[in-house]
C-alpha cells in the first residue's frame, strides 16, 4: 500500500489532471496535460496524494451544479497529500502532510483531480500519520461532513440517543463511528435489511429497515423518542424524522440523499412542538487539526472504521470511479490513489 512520504524535487512546470471542458457522460473525463497551478500569495500547493470521487464532483461533469462551477474545470471538491509550495510566513513547509475540502474547490476552482492542486491555506488541515493514502484520501469530506453535523448541529454528548437516516452513506457510516467513539447510542437507517450488517460494523447499536415511516420503530426502541436526529436524506424523510425526536431533542438537516431539498408549502406547524430543528453545511475549518488527529489514531487503533467502498490508482481509473459511484452498488467511499 502507498504511504504519506515527503515532497521530491521542485514542481514540474506541467502536470496531469481530469479535465472536464463541458458537461457530458463519463467521457467527460479528459485526462490532459496543464500547466502547473501558479501559488498564489496567502495560498498552497499541494502534491495530491489521494482524493474521495464524490457526487458533486458526479454534478459537476453532468452539468448540473449551480453557476458557481464553471468550464473548463478540474474537478475535486477534497484531496490529501503533501505540501509543495507555501508562504514563508505561514506555519507551512515542503513535505508536510495535508488534506482539504470544500470551500469552492472543483467548483470555483480547479481541485484536486491532478497531480498538483493551489487552495488557500485558511482551507488546509496539517496531520501526521503512518496510515496509508488510500485510508487518508477517503476522510476529509466524509469526516468533516459527519464530525460537524454531530457537533456544530447536534452538540451530541457522550450518553445520548443518535438516530441516523440515511445511514449507509458515506457520511452515516462515518457518522455511526464518531458518535460511537464520543460514547453515544446509535440508531441507523438502512433500506434493506440484507445491508444492516454494514450498520452493525461501524458500531450501530439498532439497525432500522427505512420504511418510510421510522418514527414508530423508533419509538419501540426508545418511548420518548432520541435526543438527536441526523437527516440525510433529505425533506422528503424530514417530517417523520422530525417525530422520531424526543421534546427538545433536535434534528440536523446535512443531505438529501433522495434528492428533495426543500419542501412545497412548508408550514413552520409541520415541527412537533419543543423539538429543535437545524442544518449543517460546514467547510474545512470545521474539522479542526486535534480532531483530525485523534480520528487518525482512532483508525490506527481500530476503533474507528473507514468505509471505503474501492481504491482506484491513477487519473486513468476515475471514469471507473465516477460509474461505480453512480451505480450504488458498493457501500463506502471510493478513492483513487496517485501512486509515484
Amino acid at each position: 500500500m502507498s504511504q504519506p512520504t515527503a515532497a521530491g524535487d521542485a514542481a514540474p512546470a506541467t502536470m496531469r489532471a481530469v479535465v472536464v471542458t463541458r458537461p457530458g457522460g463519463l467521457e467527460a473525463l479528459e485526462i490532459q496535460d496543464v500547466p502547473v497551478p501558479v501559488r498564489k500569495p496567502g495560498w498552497v500547493r499541494i502534491k495530491v496524494k489521494a482524493f474521495g470521487v464524490n457526487e458533486s464532483e458526479v454534478s459537476t461533469r453532468k452539468g448540473e451544479s449551480d453557476a458557481e462551477v464553471t468550464y473548463p474545470r478540474v474537478p475535486g471538491i477534497e484531496g490529501v497529500g503533501v505540501v509543495d509550495d507555501a508562504d514563508e510566513d505561514s506555519e507551512l513547509r515542503p513535505g508536510q502532510q495535508v488534506a482539504t475540502m470544500m470551500g469552492g474547490m472543483g467548483r470555483a476552482y480547479d481541485g484536486a483531480y491532478a497531480q498538483y492542486v493551489t487552495v488557500p491555506v485558511a482551507q488546509v488541515i496539517l496531520f501526521e500519520t503512518s496510515l496509508p493514502w488510500e485510508v487518508v484520501g477517503a476522510l476529509p469530506e466524509m469526516f468533516q461532513t459527519a464530525y460537524g453535523s454531530l457537533t456544530t448541529g447536534l452538540d451530541l454528548k457522550a450518553g445520548q440517543t443518535l438516530l441516523i437516516r440515511g445511514g449507509t452513506s458515506t457520511v452515516g457510516l462515518s457518522a455511526a463511528t464518531i458518535a460511537k467513539d464520543l460514547g453515544a447510542t446509535v440508531l441507523s437507517t438502512t433500506r434493506t435489511a440484507a445491508r444492516s450488517g454494514e450498520l452493525r460494523a461501524a458500531g450501530v447499536d439498532h439497525p432500522l429497515v427505512d420504511n418510510g415511516t421510522l418514527a414508530d420503530q423508533v419509538r419501540e426502541l426508545i418511548p420518548d423518542g432520541v435526543d438527536a436526529a441526523l437527516e440525510l436524506v433529505g425533506c422528503s424523510a424530514l417530517p417523520d424524522t422530525l417525530n422520531a425526536v424526543r421534546r427538545h431533542g433536535t434534528v440536523c438537516f446535512t443531505g438529501a440523499l433522495a434528492g428533495q431539498w426543500t419542501i412545497p408549502d412548508f408550514s413552520p406547524f409541520m415541527i412537533p412542538g419543543g423539538v429543535g430543528l437545524t442544518s449543517y453545511s460546514g467547510e474545512a475549518a470545521d474539522l479542526p487539526a486535534d480532531v483530525l488527529a485523534h480520528q487518525l489514531q482512532a483508525i490506527a487503533a481500530g476503533r474507528l472504521n473507514v468505509p471505503v467502498a474501492k481504491v482506484y490508482h491513477g487519473l486513468e481509473q476515475v471514469r471507473d470511479a465516477q460509474a461505480d459511484l453512480e451505480s450504488g452498488g458498493t457501500p463506502g467511499k471510493h478513492v483513487v490513489v496517485l501512486d509515484d
